[in-house]
């Protein structure tokens, strides 16, 4: 029998106003959002430090996410864990987004796209890609069943304690790797927004994150998560739609950007490409890099190009955070719905990306425009404001290579983060446009990081310890241990991402990779082939596991590769070893009982109940 709080809580949260007048409460939050960069700009004009107006950006935004994580608060494990699996479609949508767009995708895609030329794309191709896969084998399946989290599906389709643990290891794996991406992303940008040291920053990022996800559990992270997605789409889209009117490219930069690139171009050829040498290339800070390689390049083979892509959508259907959101959708119907307005919500960030690189290559290399430097007095360019304010923060660095005073292409190097973090300034657009980006980046990496640390401790609390460990565990304990595992693997996080181990770009994909290693074959086949068990898919989340863990160890420590597989696409080495030992083990083993069998096919049918029948 509920408490009469619960029933309260369920009904003013879940079935009551708050659902039924989302519109309204998320317009009103927009329009104080809008109000508030209005205000800051004004008291930019009145000649409050930029210092300050960072801060305040910072300061309201994620005070705003950590008011929602409080007033969604539950001791209800159907809320925390699947949001009481009411949450509309078009706002899951948005969650989704949220979720999905990390700070990789904020700050560090720009930048790759920047440095890498359009090789980059693979990524945008891979990811958006995988959303068809989600959408067609995966999302309203794996809504039907009714689980909690993806090992809850893998332990309820394969049965025994051994399928559900070996799902834990790889969601754990990959779910880890990419949440220390987020926290680094998040400390990147608290430290330039708060003038702290990154070491710092990385943790004020995990309380941030803690403050927004460990009092509700899902149902916080869906709420802050759709907020948080109005606030980086609004700081990625304003900049760029901004610079691109300021440098009369139009005010839809999108349909301007093959004139951009040819104009890029026509300078690349007319400043030429030098390579540095070793010697010179040792004075340059770590971590940052120069332009090289022309912008309109695919830097990359085809069959680099293509791998990367399957890995980018094979891990993009495997990542467990982002199944877990369509666990919380109403039925099967809206589940599949969602992946659709996901879709058309992350389109709008990546259809961006390319552009705002474009644009702040152009912005630096153009001598007709205020903003270009290439081709300037060295000693002039260390003078400007915003060159002092990034080499200050490590991501920017000049060098008079040659020694004739002049600021070659080859000798301006600079950290793939701050082009997104830093374009707004170069540009010159007031800096209340630099706050509300840097609020936009935190925005994009917190909602990210909420939703993997959420993944990691929701799958350790109820499928280890609810499920193995203490299945008459009650409610409460069950939650304390859910929140007491996120502060422990936030702060294992944080202390990793502050050891700067491996970029940020570079780990969330690390994270597909081990997720599409473990998981992807076993979810697949769990709902398209019947004849697959639990032999078989312990067999393939293990050995896959394993195969592409050792083949980035081994191709990490300069053992030559095969294939044309590198470091950033070993999960084509670890899926098709997890898909070869998941088929012979499950035919030379028992098929699955025919209870089993008629299961999966009641999966199939995308109408009717789920097929758990009850809440657990």
């Amino acid at each position: 029998m509920k408490s009469l709080a619960t029933q309260k809580e369920e009904i003013n949260m879940i079935k009551g106003n708050f659902i039924d007048n989302l519109p309204k409460v998320y317009g009103i939050y927009t329009g104080g959002f809008i109000v508030f960069i209005i205000l800051m700009a004004i008291l930019e004009q009145m000649g409050v430090s930029a210092k300050a107006i960072g801060i305040a950006f910072v300061a309201f935004t994620v005070g705003i996410y950590a008011l929602i994580g409080y007033l969604s608060r539950t001791m209800n494990t159907g809320a925390y864990y699947v949001a009481g699996r009411q949450v509309p479609t078009v706002f899951n949508g948005m969650a989704t987004a949220a979720d999905w767009m990390s700070g990789a995708s904020f700050v560090a895609m720009a930048g790759g796209i920047y440095f890498k030329g359009y090789g980059y794309m693979a990524l945008l191709v891979g990811w958006t890609g995988g959303y068809v896969l989600v959408a067609s084998l995966l999302a309203p399946y794996l809504r039907k069943f009714g689980c909690y989290t993806v090992p809850d599906f893998v332990g309820t389709r394969y049965g025994g304690n051994a399928a559900r643990l070996s799902a834990v290891l790889v969601l754990t794996v990959a779910s880890f790797t990419y949440v220390t991406a987020q926290i680094n992303a998040t400390g990147t940008i608290a430290s330039v927004a708060l003038d702290i040291p990154f070491e710092i920053a990385v943790y004020v990022g995990l309380a941030s994150i803690l403050l927004c996800s460990m009092l509700g559990g899902m149902r916080a992270v869906t709420w802050t998560q759709v907020a948080q997605y109005i606030v980086l789409i609004i700081a990625y889209l304003l900049p760029v739609f901004w610079i691109s009117n300021k440098m009369g490219a139009g005010f839809f930069p999108h349909l301007m950007l093959a004139d951009e690139v040819a104009r890029i171009a026509e300078l690349e050829g007319q400043f030429g490409f030098v390579k540095n040498s070793a010697a010179d290339l040792a004075t340059v800070p770590k971590g940052l890099a120069g332009i090289t390689k022309a912008h309109s390049e695919v830097n990359t083979t085809p069959w680099k190009f293509i791998s990367l892509v399957i890995c980018m959508m094979a891990g993009t259907a495997s990542l467990p955070h982002v199944m877990m959101r369509y666990f919380t959708s109403p039925s099967v119907k809206s589940a599949r719905r969602s992946v659709a307005w996901s879709l058309f919500f992350i389109f709008l960030l990546y259809s961006t990306a390319p552009m705002l690189a474009t644009l702040s290559k152009l912005s630096l290399m153009d001598p007709t425009l205020a903003t270009g430097i290439i081709g300037k007095p060295i000693a002039e360019v260390q003078q400007i404001d915003w060159y002092q304010n990034w080499n200050q923060a490590k991501l920017m660095y000049v060098s008079d290579f040659n020694g004739n005073g002049t600021l070659e292409l080859n000798e301006f190097f600079m950290g793939g983060k701050a082009v997104v973090l830093a374009t707004p300034e170069i540009a010159g657009l007031p800096y209340v446009i630099s706050g509300l980006v840097a609020a936009g980046g935190m925005a994009a990496a917190m909602s990210t990081a909420d939703g993997l640390v959420l993944a990691i401790a929701n799958a350790l609390s109820h499928d280890l310890y609810y499920k193995i460990i203490d299945p008459k565990a009650e409610t409460a304990k069950r939650l304390i241990v859910a929140r007491v595992l996120l502060v422990l693997i936030g702060f294992a996080g944080a202390t990793i991402a502050a050891m700067k181990i491996q970029g940020i770009l570079g780990s969330v994909i690390w994270a597909f990779d081990f997720a599409m290693s473990g998981l992807f074959f076993p979810l697949v086949l769990g709902v398209w082939w019947k004849r697959a068990n639990a032999q078989g898919a312990v067999a393939g989340m293990l050995l896959g596991l394993a195969a592409g863990t050792w083949y980035l160890v081994h191709v990490r420590t300069g053992g030559a590769g095969f294939w044309g597989i590198t470091q950033l696409t070993f999960g084509i080495v670890g899926s098709l070893v997890s898909l070869v030992s998941m088929v012979v083990v499950s035919l030379l083993t028992k098929a699955p009982d025919a209870k089993t069998q008629a299961m999966v096919d009641e999966v199939r049918i995308p109408s009717g109940k789920t097929v758990l029948g009850k809440q657990h």
